[in-house]
């Protein structure tokens, strides 16, 4: 099986902060430009808020609407320079949350890998070339 790993996509994403607010409250706010999966929820294309609940558990809203609740791996000891990013892997052309990294808002966590994201990629790695993604955040 031949796989090829690369680097897919960097999108730089408009990215607002609305204050120190999000700081205190540990959350981040980014325009994802696709849709994406996290966990086991199809995320349309869109402005979110994701917010840390607890040290184990993290909300992605839109417009304050609850899109997915998911359990982090660990809080990731990644650090993020020049503000922050979110981490996709990238599967043809499906894109699955990976990693919240934001030093400003104190949010460095890795999501868990879901069973459609291991599905897609077994089924992605016999047909095509995989990678991760990069969006910018504040």
């Amino acid at each position: 099986m031949k796989r090829i790993t690369a680097i897919a996509l960097l999108a730089i994403a408009n990215f607002a902060v609305a204050g120190t607010s999000f700081a205190q409250s540990k959350a981040v706010q980014a325009k994802v430009p696709f849709d994406f999966t996290v966990g086991n929820t199809l995320v349309p294309s869109g402005m979110y808020t994701i917010e840390e609940e607890s040290p184990w558990f993290i909300a992605i809203k839109n417009h304050d609407k609850l899109i997915a609740r998911v359990s982090v791996v660990d809080q990731d000891g990644k650090k993020s320079a020049n503000g922050g990013k979110l981490i996709f892997h990238k599967y043809g052309s499906q894109y699955f949350l990976s990693d919240i990294l934001c030093d400003r808002a104190k949010m460095n966590v890795r999501v868990p890998v879901s069973k459609t994201e291991k599905r897609v990629k077994l089924q992605e790695a016999m047909i095509a070339a995989s990678g991760d993604t990069f969006i910018a955040a504040l």
